[in-house]
């Protein structure tokens, strides 16, 4: 089969165009939609945040990949959230999961909420802080036992405390 130059032209000219207007429109953040027990302003979050931590935490950014100390970490401890503290992750369900970002197997009793994520192409499951809102991650079904879930985390979006 033989391709006109012409039509191979104009039907990549169409893709880029589609995927810029599907990609290039932000989706809502649920930190910004929802009612939480911890709430600010976005200037008081923007003052009380480091920029990537806002971007991640209240924009639904994503941080690169092994860009995180936490990928490294390996303390006894608790991982919570940078925007409010609340403790969402211990660190006997931190694994080595080989996608660069910080990941765990089972989030903390009542430290989480999810919701479906359509973006990208791909249906994912989004990961926020119960208390604030914040932006976490996405969590996948292809983790370790017991649960076979994969809590793919950004590490800005949290801080390691350790244990005492």
């Amino acid at each position: 089969m033989k391709i006109d130059r012409r039509a191979a032209l104009g039907g990549g000219a169409a893709a880029l165009l589609g995927g810029y207007l599907l990609l290039g429109q932000q989706r809502s953040s649920h930190a910004k939609e929802g009612r939480f027990e911890v709430a600010y302003s976005e200037a008081e979050w923007k003052k009380r945040l480091t920029p990537q931590q806002y971007a991640v935490l209240r924009q639904d950014s994503t941080e690169h990949a092994g860009s995180s100390p936490l990928n490294r970490e390996k303390r006894k401890g608790v991982y919570a959230c940078a925007g409010c503290g609340l403790p969402l992750f211990s660190s006997a369900t931190k694994y080595e999961s080989g996608t660069g970002w910080p990941s765990f197997w089972k989030p903390l009793p009542n430290a989480i909420g999810t919701r479906p994520d359509n973006t990208l192409f791909a249906e994912r499951t989004e990961v926020h802080c119960r208390r604030c809102g914040g932006h976490i991650g996405h969590v996948f079904d292809d983790g370790p036992r017991p649960t076979g879930l994969r809590y793919c985390m950004n590490g800005v979006a949290m801080r390691f405390i350790p244990a005492a």
